[in-house]
């Protein structure tokens, strides 16, 4: 299977690569269009700011070409965010899949840390990305913006409010999380991913 990586100027993006290689995938890195475009799976993770993310794929006119893409696309944390419509972050327009605005935690008590970083529950609802995760499975986040939970909202995960853990629109999947960070849990949805 031909597994594409979109290389833009965020971090942790190596992380997931050698999640795939584990899995005995060699994805190939690449902010080309055409690679993209052929590619069987794309992935779009990341750490990093909105607005620089954002200015580096227009730049490249990158998210045209995700937007347009018609096999299974996956974004991870950040990759989640951009593929919203509008991000706090920056105050940026992103790229605009999923029809909602990304909001920075408010903390409203004392012990309430942004970011939010650690092993968190998820709430599923039934999705094939999510199949046989077992009930209420731990994966580990990392961040300190976040989606509200809207109409494409797969799963949840309540950190000061509940909120999108993960989302689908058509062929476009995201988690805010990190599987590749997730153990095995995390494995069996990158699984799911290959296998839409």
């Amino acid at each position: 299977m031909n597994v594409a990586i979109v290389k833009y100027n965020a971090g942790n993006i190596y992380s997931v690569v050698n999640a795939l290689r584990r899995m005995g995938i060699e994805p190939l890195l690449t902010d080309d269009a055409e690679q993209l475009q052929k590619a069987d799976r794309v992935m779009f993770p990341g750490q990093g700011h909105a607005a620089e993310a954002m200015e580096y794929l227009k730049a490249r006119r990158l998210d045209e070409v995700i937007r347009d893409l018609k096999q299974p696309v996956f974004g991870i944390c950040v990759g989640q965010q951009l593929l919203c419509k509008h991000s706090e972050e920056g105050d940026v327009d992103c790229i605009g899949i999923f029809n909602a605005d990304v909001k920075r935690f408010q903390p409203k008590k004392h012990e309430d840390k942004v970011p939010c970083m650690g092993w968190n529950k998820l709430s599923l609802p039934q999705s094939p990305l999510m199949e046989g995760l077992g009930d209420n499975p731990y994966v580990y986040f990392v961040h300190s913006y976040y989606v509200p939970v809207c109409e494409h909202t797969i799963a949840t995960a309540d950190y000061i409010l509940p909120y999108s853990a993960s989302m689908h629109k058509d062929n476009f999947y995201t988690c805010q999380f990190h599987p590749e960070k997730s153990g095995k849990v995390g494995e069996r949805i990158i699984k799911n991913f290959l296998e839409l």
